[in-house]
């Protein structure tokens, strides 16, 4: 069992993945929510986002709990094939064909819930998430 994982974890139907019972995104995943799913395979499940920051916000959550993506490692190779096939499948029946697809590590970062989601956005235009588009000091 992981540091990170608290004794309320529970082993789900055998497996070695955990699921932390008072994770909200381990019981939308689970089905223990009124969240429709828009998308589910064995490793992901997505949603809309309750707070939309574009025309289209949608949550592609792990279903295994996984705190955020600096947990990944190779193992993790089909969940992460999962999250592109969930961005496509949702692209493919939206009016949208550019996108952008984030995840924040780390209350730092941007994290809000310590559970490895991805937001898949469309819909409007976005900045340049390094900053370089932004002017420089002395230019300003």
């Amino acid at each position: 069992m992981s540091s990170k994982t608290s004794p309320q974890a529970a082993v789900s139907q055998g497996e070695t993945e955990l699921r932390m019972e008072s994770c909200v995104f381990c019981d939308i995943a689970a089905g223990r929510s009124d969240t429709a799913l828009t998308f589910e395979t064995e490793h992901v499940a997505a949603f809309p986002d309750i707070n939309p920051v574009a025309p289209l916000h949608v949550l592609i959550v792990s279903k295994a709990h996984i705190s955020s993506a600096a947990e990944l490692d190779r193992s993790h190779s089909a969940l992460l094939a999962d999250v592109f096939a969930a961005a496509k499948h949702t692209l493919r029946t939206s009016e949208f064909d550019t996108y952008r697809l984030v995840s924040n590590v780390g209350p730092e970062g941007g994290q809000v819930i310590p559970h490895l989601h991805f937001h898949l956005l469309a819909g409007r235009e976005f900045g340049d998430p390094t900053g370089s588009d932004r002017p420089s000091e002395e230019n300003s």
